[in-house]
């Protein structure tokens, strides 16, 4: 039985109301579970509340591509889904898990199908990689929990394996244990780069203590990620190029990303007018985006942040958005996921119903190009957070509780992109 059957019963989303207004609501209700209904008819193993199964999703197979589209199985896939880079050191320790599976069976419910998360944390208080090529064991066979969970809800993992930044180690620590000082020298010295190809060995070849499937070999993994949000000064990207044909010499069953803002660089300096500040250096969309291992784009959208003094921050959005699409569809010829999205509480003027009509507006982008057959693929916004994780600072947080009208955006969306590959594979038969 597909769990769709329970969302709108387990957010307090079905109420029972009377006269025909509450006929209707009724009716409604009943369209999520015979669309996710059908699309477990058909195979696909698209958006839709899905069934927990016991083990990895072994059952599902390996996303592939097919141009500008996701395929599993075949069919088309659409992605709706969240990050929370939290995960691995949440299910480290055994007492915390239950916030790990409270995490995917409340994602599950509302019709996700993707998580984006972190396999790496260098160095500090609970690292992943104590130093080059050791491992603090209980913290891996955390990601090994993650892994496995996730599999049993059918939601699909994208690992990413390096971090630009300084939290949870980043760059700056592998060019520490190289004894150097400028963390752009994660991006040319050879020996660092020897360091993150152990690294990438290491995840890739792990063996997931509780199911015994290679991380390399299980499906329940939708894509590798190179680094979150590089900013690589390297104009012929030969760095990330390099750093991908890794990982698919190792790897070639699971999609690759390189983990992208999205900035436009010199490789078209007219295209460079959609960055929010002219002044970013170091990353390229288009250019990094053609690297022939890399399969997809992604993009982050954060006008908060970016643009915190501009009035008209929706007519950034709608253009950021459109123009990365534009070029997916034309130059680069590969899905764009907007892989990270959110509205900050600590923003002026924050309300629970303005952060609902930008993911909706997100939501709404991304359905429009994937029922016009375009490259928009879909969205992964920035953070679900659960009870047990508390505010975890940045003010993204997002929590599916009962009742929660986010939820019910994100539920909508589910609905939209299950319809959308259940239409497909009609059309297909």
């Amino acid at each position: 039985m597909c769990v769709c059957i329970y969302i709108y019963n387990i957010f307090g989303f079905h109420k029972k109301k009377g006269g025909l207004r509450g006929e209707i609501d009724d009716m409604l209700n009943i369209v999520p579970s015979l669309l996710c209904l059908f699309s477990f008819i058909a195979g696909n193993g698209g958006v839709c509340g899905n069934e927990k199964t016991d083990g990895a999703a072994t059952t599902t197979g390996f996303v592939g591509r097919n141009g500008t589209h996701f395929v599993v199985r075949g069919e088309r896939m659409y992605l709706n889904g969240f990050n929370a880079y939290w995960m691995m050191n949440a299910a480290a320790d055994t007492a915390s898990r239950t916030t790990v599976t409270a995490a995917l069976r409340q994602a599950s419910a509302v019709g996700m199908n993707v998580a984006r998360t972190w396999g790496f944390h260098e160095g500090g208080y609970e690292p992943l990689q104590i130093s080059p090529g050791s491992y603090n064991e209980h913290v891996f066979q955390g990601l090994d929990f993650v892994v496995y969970e996730a599999g049993k809800y059918n939601i699909k993992l994208i690992i990413s394996l390096a971090n630009n930044y300084d939290d949870f180690g980043g760059r700056s620590k592998y060019v520490e244990w190289a004894s150097l000082e400028d963390p752009d020298e994660f991006y040319t010295d050879p020996l660092v780069m020897q360091f993150y190809k152990s690294h990438v060995k290491t995840m890739l070849t792990r063996k997931n203590t509780i199911t015994g499937v290679m991380y390399k070999d299980d499906p329940t993994i939708f894509a590798w990620e190179l680094i979150n949000e590089p900013r690589c000064n390297d104009p012929s990207g030969s760095t990330l190029q390099e750093m991908a044909a890794y990982v698919k010499s190792i790897d070639s069953n699971h999609l690759l990303e390189v983990g992208l803002e999205g900035f436009y660089g010199k490789s078209r300096p007219e295209r460079m007018i959609y960055n929010p500040n002219t002044g970013i250096t170091g990353s390229d969309f288009l250019s990094n985006n053609l690297i022939p291992d890399i399969d997809f784009a992604t993009i982050h959208i954060y006008p908060d942040s970016w643009l915190p003094q501009q009035t008209d921050q929706i007519g950034f959005v709608d253009k950021w958005v459109r123009a990365h699409i534009h070029d997916c569809d034309t130059l680069l010829k590969k899905p764009l996921v907007i892989a990270e999205f959110g509205k900050s509480s600590m923003a002026s003027g924050f309300s629970l119903d303005k952060r609902n009509m930008f993911f909706r507006r997100i939501y709404r982008m991304i359905y429009e190009s994937a029922r016009a057959g375009s490259s928009g693929a879909g969205g992964i916004f920035w953070q679900l957070s659960t009870r047990g994780t508390g505010k975890l600072g940045d003010g993204y947080e997002v929590f599916l509780e009962e009742g929660s009208s986010t939820a019910r955006v994100i539920a909508d969306q589910s609905t939209k992109l299950s319809s959308l590959m259940f239409r497909t594979t009609l059309n297909s038969l």
